[in-house]
């Protein structure tokens, strides 16, 4: 075997080890996703309670105690539990998952760069979740309450309706009702992230504050575009989106800001930079 060969197999060697310490970690966090998944799917019932809550207190603030959800198709009970064992696998799995991302990262990071990046996978999750707690607690309740304002005629169900109209009164699917739960917390949870993105990307140096600030009209724009899109059509839900990713936005030049300034400060005190450079 030539010389040449021997150097290919010697480089090809950390990158086998790489991968397969990655099919390990992906293997892992497999298990533990499966493992969150069973143990939602047992527990379901309480979890699907749990969810609903926000629609139960908006129909009885409309006047209906019940606030039952029924089943359209035969399989339809099943698919809700499924959702739900997804959804909660997902969260449950998260930290061990998210513990096995930096294991894999770790070791190929200095340690300035383990101090920088330690910060962001810890804030990513928790800004998720309360993105999630936002969205079930403040912004579902007011837009069923507002779904449930298109009702009329026996809400009640005490007495017939209004003479000459029909009774129009919500009976909901279980499981589209689940969808639209899920899609509100996941949209809010995502649009949580924008601070900790744009300030990694910051420290990166591949966005600053200056940048950030003179685009702010076109992110207008987009955030507009962003609530329209993930939210139904409910003009007090898409305000409450804009509102919070706009605010967002500004805090995301803020921290940005702060970065660049941390890291100037760094520099100057390297003989890296001077005044008239940061200028």
């Amino acid at each position: 075997m030539s010389t040449t060969d021997d150097e290919i197999e010697d480089s090809s060697a950390p990158l086998i080890e790489h991968l397969a310490e990655l099919r390990s970690r992906l293997i892992k966090s497999v298990m533990a996703f499966i493992v969150g998944m069973v143990i939602s799917f047992s527990a379901w019932n309480p979890i699907f309670n749990f969810l609903t809550s926000p629609l139960c207190e908006a129909l009885g603030q409309n006047g209906q105690g019940d606030c039952g959800l029924i089943l359209i198709k035969l399989q339809e009970g099943f698919f809700v539990a499924v959702s739900i064992s997804l959804l909660g696998g997902l969260v449950l799995s998260f930290p061990f998952i998210a513990y096995q991302l930096w294991r894999f990262v770790a070791p190929g990071l200095y340690k300035s760069e383990k101090g920088a990046f330690l910060p962001f996978l810890i804030a990513s999750p928790f800004m998720f979740f309360l993105g999630a707690a936002f969205a079930f607690y403040v912004v579902t309740p007011l837009a069923f309450d507002f779904f449930l304002g298109f009702q009329q005629g026996n809400i009640t169900g005490q007495g017939g309706g209004e003479e000459g109209l029909p009774n129009i009164v919500f009976q909901g699917s279980a499981q589209e009702y689940l969808r639209l739960t899920i899609k509100f917390i996941v949209a809010f949870g995502l649009c949580f992230q924008l601070p900790v993105l744009l300030t990694l990307m910051g420290k990166a140096g591949l966005v600053s504050s200056q940048g950030l600030g003179a685009v702010r009209k076109y992110a207008v724009v987009g955030i507009l575009v962003l609530a329209a899109i993930v939210t139904p059509p409910d003009v007090i839900t898409q305000i409450i989106l804009f509102t919070v990713v706009y605010g967002l936005y500004e805090i995301s030049i803020w921290l940005v800001r702060r970065v660049e300034k941390k890291r100037n400060e760094r520099l100057r005190e390297e003989g890296l930079l001077d005044d008239e450079e940061e200028a």
